[in-house]
């Protein structure tokens, strides 16, 4: 679902870009009013929470691959302004630093998993929760919120891929981005989702959230933790098993490279060859030279690291002027 450059128009970009400012700014005022220092901490667990699941693969129907986002547990349990933000980090240090997901194609990225996403998942399991608030109700709740949520949007991902032949051609009638018609993108989308990774995504919001409610319930009722350590946990045996993502083989639809465009339709686009291009530090989560697992694990701590090193110049910049605000 991470969109690379070159796949949509700079038009599709710019108007997906600018609808998240708004947004950013719109969440980020909600937060700074609703945060505490407390919460904190919590707000970099979730945001590292959505990164390293992020690198857990699973082969999907089709050949290719796919993955929960974990927007809807940051949703859950932070509110879905929070979500926005956390999600937004995570997605930005994937583009910047892993190549994972593009630069100009962040603010559109961030529109589907970092927005509706969020938004989606916290309503859906608002009401299922007030209409059915036994804890199964609650787990059935947090399950349909994850499966809901992400096929919404991968539906929004696979519109935004499926206009652009419409919409954008060379002058011998040839697309200029992405392809593949809504008719081929959104069935290509919506059947690995609706069938495995929509069904991951709840499973793993449901089991995060049952885990986090047995071990630190404080942070569901009242937005604090005192037994913050099994979360850390979390987060550390996240990193040690992360190179099982490496273990689903071929790409995810949409997420290929110019050249294995190439072997499907016979020519890369002009607006890819012609189009934006960014190196990333450590691109792929591989670095030459070093075993596949080792730079793995070696690119989920880079980027754990990163988050909460972020969060903590957030945290004092947050609180620098007011201190008194703690609970």
């Amino acid at each position: 679902m991470h969109i690379p450059d070159n796949y949509l128009s700079p038009s599709t970009c710019a108007t997906l870009g600018v609808t998240m400012i708004p947004i950013w700014k719109w969440a980020s005022t909600k937060v700074k009013k609703e945060m505490s220092r407390q919460k904190m901490p919590l707000l970099g667990i979730c945001t590292a929470f959505v990164f390293l699941i992020m690198m857990f693969n699973i082969p999907l129907p089709g050949g290719t691959t796919g993955h929960a986002v974990g927007a809807t547990l940051a949703a859950i349990l932070l509110g879905p302004y929070s979500a926005v933000i956390a999600v937004t980090i995570a997605l930005a240090i994937q583009a910047l630093f892993f190549g994972d997901g593009g630069i100009l194609a962040l603010g559109v990225n961030c529109f589907n998993m970092a927005f509706i996403m969020p938004f989606v998942a916290f309503y859906i399991f608002k009401f299922v929760k007030e209409n059915f608030p036994s804890e199964r109700g609650q787990y059935v709740g947090a399950f349909l919120a994850g499966y809901i949520s992400l096929n919404v949007a991968a539906l929004l991902t696979a519109i935004e891929f499926g206009i652009q032949p419409m919409l954008f051609t060379d002058n011998v009638g040839l697309p200029l981005y992405s392809p593949y018609g809504l008719n081929i993108a959104i069935p290509a989308m919506m059947i690995p989702h609706l069938l495995v990774a929509g069904i991951l995504e709840g499973l793993v919001t449901a089991g995060v959230y049952a885990y986090v409610k047995k071990l630190s319930p404080e942070i569901i009722y009242k937005g604090t933790s005192k037994k913050i350590k099994p979360l850390y946990a979390l987060i550390v045996s996240l990193v040690i098993l992360s190179p099982l993502g490496v273990l689903a083989t071929g790409t995810a639809w949409g997420e290929w490279a110019p050249e294995e465009l190439k072997e499907f339709i016979g020519f890369i686009p002009k607006g890819m060859i012609e189009g934006f291009n960014f190196s990333a530090p450590i691109p792929d989560y591989a670095i030459s030279g070093v075993s596949e697992i080792i730079a793995y694990i070696f690119s989920a701590l880079v980027g754990v690291g990163l988050i909460f090193t972020l969060i903590k110049l957030l945290s004092k910049s947050q609180f620098k002027n007011n201190p008194e605000k703690v609970k």
